[in-house]
């Protein structure tokens, strides 16, 4: 099988591969921290790694472009940690592993790591090599973007020094984005009350698994299913056979749009027979109803030991009630930018075990107030059945500037370089560009990169012709980044 590190350009391929061999989980950074220290030293470069993890390298321009702007690379260093369920792998320890698919890279039951492991190998090819024009550089390499954008969130004032930032984050090779949404995490916790129950109960296991799942940003407008949802549907359509929850567990991540769940549940006995053959006719109901946005949907189960406690009946009730109406999916459309989502909540996590419960939400909007309203509304149902709820991690949106210079440059050279005109988009997910300004309000920031889908999913893949052409009109915008004013 021929190997990823064949594929062109070379040497960013290798650079790809040789990040993917270290682990690097969101708030697990420290493995690859060293490796690009390591990177670092090797060639020579300046750097300085600051409080949180944050990388600044800087390199020299090159013979007569030291008076050109200079210009700051960025990319974020950890990934999204998602695996399929049969895939055995540790992500704290294996590196991911690639192979090359037709036209795309993908990872065996993996995320890939394109995401943003492309703009990460895309910098370190720049700053390796001795024959790319470049004006002076800056290379910030933050961490944990994924999770909570803390690196973004905690870089100094005054530490870059550039006039430019070019974030290589952004998933189409023909967009180039100018303003993204900003997000808001929430958290919910509850206890409840277990009970032993008594009577001759079956134990079944419910599976909703094989969705597409997919970013909860840029992957929102599509419709998919989610999995908390989907089982919630079918428990609180299960109520009327006495159906008990002993546990629960779906989604992970808060950026993922949730694809599989699994609740261990008890049951009358006699009432067992009639509940699958409910769940039959559900499964077809299901099927058809996702079979465009999610083809390979599955509903399975299959019998077990009942649980040895389940939750309390009216407390059960509350808790199906209260995910029913937590909002999932678009709010709103933006009434300004054609096809961009406005407003969205991606109910991304929900474990009940063991007497206690814990529901993760996402909450995104490229408008301040409807963020925060948006973070209410989820919340709402949450405090009505005595949960506790707390907001963290919000961060701004990335206002649009259509008239910036790099943008103009950029958008012409795409032109020149493609015979067509790029799509200049904003996006819903949450680049760090929104932070970045708060800190840095005059530098001049622009975002682009290679063709990227289903990331934050095993099915994340690259494509490979887009890498070529993400390289190639990355290192002429290098070239013809304009003097200092």
């Amino acid at each position: 099988m021929k190997s990823v590190r064949t594929l062109h350009p070379q040497r960013l391929w290798n650079n790809f591969e040789d990040l993917n061999a270290v682990p690097r989980p969101s708030k697990k950074e420290e493995k690859v921290i060293r490796f690009m220290e390591s990177f670092l030293q090797t060639h020579a470069l300046d750097y300085e790694l600051d409080a949180v993890g944050n990388i600044i390298a800087r390199k020299a321009a090159t013979p007569g472009m030291e008076n050109r702007r200079p210009v700051v690379l960025q990319a974020h260093l950890d990934m999204v940690h998602q695996k399929n369920a049969d895939t055995v792998f540790d992500f704290d320890t294996e590196g991911i592993r690639s192979y090359i698919d037709g036209d795309w890279v993908k990872a065996e039951g993996t995320t890939l790591g394109a995401d943003n492991g492309m703009g990460v190998a895309a910098i370190m090819t720049v700053l390796a090599a001795d024959d790319i024009p470049h004006p002076p550089l800056e290379a910030l390499f933050t961490i944990d973007e994924e999770s909570g954008m803390t690196g973004a969130h905690n870089l100094q004032p005054g530490k870059l020094k550039g006039e430019v930032l070019m974030n290589l984050d952004t998933e189409d090779d023909d967009e180039l984005s100018i303003g993204c949404a900003g997000g808001i995490d929430t958290t919910i916790t509850f206890e409840y009350t277990q009970e032993k129950e008594e009577g001759n109960r079956k134990g079944l296991i419910l599976k909703v698994s094989g969705l597409m799942g997919g970013h909860s940003g840029m992957d929102i407008i599509y419709g998919r299913g989610n999995a908390n949802k989907l089982m919630n549907r079918l428990l609180a359509d299960a109520d009327r056979f006495d159906v008990r929850i002993g546990s629960l567990t779906g989604g992970g991540l808060r950026n993922a749009i949730p694809r599989e769940s699994e609740a261990h549940l008890s049951v009358p006995a006699g009432k067992a027979e009639e509940l699958i053959t409910h769940w039959e006719a559900m499964r077809k109901v299901l099927t058809q109803e996702f079979a465009t946005t999610d083809p390979h949907l599955r509903m399975e189960w299959h019998e077990t030991e009942a649980p040895a406690t389940v939750m309390n009946r009216d407390e059960q009730w509350k808790l199906i009630l209260a995910i029913q109406c937590t909002h999932d999916g678009i709010k709103r459309m933006s009434p300004d930018v054609p096809d961009l989502v406005e407003t969205s909540n991606n109910l991304a996590q929900v474990k009940v075990k063991e007497g206690q419960g814990e529901v993760l939400c996402l909450q995104r909007s490229d408008r301040e107030g409807a963020k925060m309203d948006m973070a209410m509304t989820v919340a709402a149902p949450w405090h009505l059945v005595g949960a506790k709820v707390e907001h963290s991690g919000s961060y701004p949106g990335w206002k649009l500037d259509p008239n910036a210079p790099m943008l103009q440059m950029m958008r012409a050279l795409y032109l020149e370089m493609y015979s067509e005109e790029p799509r200049v988009i904003a996006c819903h997910a949450g680049l760090e560009c929104g932070l970045l300004g708060q800190h840095y309000p005059d530098l001049e920031m622009i975002s682009f990169g290679p063709t990227i889908r289903h990331p934050h999913s095993p099915d994340e893949k690259v494509n490979i012709a887009s890498v070529e052409k993400f390289w190639n009109y990355f290192l002429e915008a290098l070239k013809r980044v304009p003097e200092k004013a």
